[in-house]
């Protein structure tokens, strides 16, 4: 059996390989994950999309208090795509669910982006330095994303480009829990003080997201050099998890991330976008900005996400069924994520009517049963 540790150089589909700048990634990805392995990290399957194996874990799947309680993960499953010139706010603020002309260098945001009938695409946080405006999401839709908003370029004095293998970038540490923040502060000075507030530093950027399991989460960017540095000290203080620890954290924050099995299947407001700060409501058109401002100003909404556990393997895309409507759907998994405990946590877009009947299952009426959890935020339109 081939070690996970050794990525194997076959050859991937030619749009993916050019538009990933596949040579240099390769290089930096393979010897991360290198060295991961040598720290226990186990790999997923290999993904035809992506540049290099996905961390799943170190060794086991870490459990919501493990979590709680303060860890440290190797995030390898999310790509960027840089914006650069003159015109790059501009076009970008043209395309996306929220405001880019006025983004400060301070912070970030989350956005989305939609086809013209108001269905997301993509799900990005963003942010910006001097020099470029950063849109992150899931690897695999990387390239396709990045292709599609170039042809909508023209004569726009912005370029876009992969970031992912650029030094500052080439690592992504997700830090969180009670311990997180004196963790960080052995290795940083200052940290970002309230959620979505960015610092840069010499050791990398800092982004402070939005708050799971009642405590500040992190995200890290760095060199590859500085990663293998304080990855050390960090998994020796912290619970050490990949990306399911910080997909696990990232549902119960109740913030959604659109891949590419659901593309197309929600607007905004259906995952709580707009309750994220991921819309702006009053800035000019966009890709199926009609769409999106009918939901929300016309009747009463009448799906929102929810958070569930489910004592069953399920991921993004499967359906939910309600136990009083057997015959057709109610709902569909946003993310899930293995929670320890021999299931999964996830996050459910659901028919509110749906969810006032509380019996719903996973695949079919039949299923496994779902149980519903309070979001970290308000749902307003759970009280109508």
């Amino acid at each position: 059996m081939r070690s996970p540790a050794r990525i194997s150089r076959q050859p991937y589909n030619k749009l993916v390989m050019i538009k990933l700048n596949a040579g240099n990634i390769w290089e930096i990805m393979n010897n991360w994950n290198e060295y991961l392995s040598s720290q226990g990290a186990r790999y997923s399957a290999m993904d035809p999309a992506a540049v290099s194996a996905p961390v799943q874990d170190f060794g086991r799947t870490l459990t919501s208090a493990e979590l709680a309680d303060g860890f440290v993960a190797a995030v390898t499953d999310q790509g960027l795509i840089s914006l650069t010139g003159e015109d790059a706010a501009s076009f970008l603020h043209n395309q996306l669910t929220n405001d880019v002309q006025h983004l400060g260098s301070g912070e970030a945001r989350l956005a989305g982006y939609c086809s013209p009938k108001g269905r997301l695409l993509a799900t990005f946080l963003m942010w910006r330095n001097a020099q470029s405006i950063f849109l992150q999401l899931p690897r695999e839709l990387q390239a396709p994303l990045q292709k599609r908003l170039s042809m909508f370029v023209l004569r726009s004095k912005a370029k876009l480009a992969d970031a992912s293998g650029d030094a500052p970038n080439q690592v992504v540490l997700g830090v969180g829990g009670a311990r997180a923040e004196a963790a960080l502060r052995q290795h940083l000075d200052a940290l970002p003080a309230a959620p979505y507030a960015k610092l840069d530093h010499a050791l990398g950027t800092v982004i402070r997201l939005a708050d799971a399991f009642g405590a500040p989460r992190y995200q890290w960017l760095m060199s590859a050099d500085t990663a293998r540095t304080l990855w050390p000290a960090l998994a020796a203080t912290l619970a050490a998890g990949g990306n399911e620890a910080w997909q696990l954290a990232a549902i119960h924050a109740g913030v959604p991330q659109i891949t590419l099995k659901t593309q197309e299947q929600f607007v905004p407001q259906m995952v709580n976008l707009e309750l994220l700060g991921g819309v702006n409501f009053k800035k000019g058109c966009y890709p199926g900005q009609e769409i999106v401002a009918r939901s929300q100003y016309l009747g009463k909404l009448k799906r929102r996400t929810v958070l569930a556990s489910i004592d069953a393997t399920a991921q993004a895309g499967d359906e939910v069924f309600a136990a009083s409507d057997p015959g057709q759907p109610s709902g569909m998994i946003v993310n899930a994520a293995a929670n320890g405990n021999g299931g999964v946590d996830a996050l459910v877009e659901i028919k509110l009517a749906s969810l006032d009947d509380g019996d719903l299952h996973l695949g079919s009426a039949a299923g496994a049963s779902l149980r519903i959890a309070p979001m970290p935020y308000a749902l307003d339109a759970l009280e109508v």
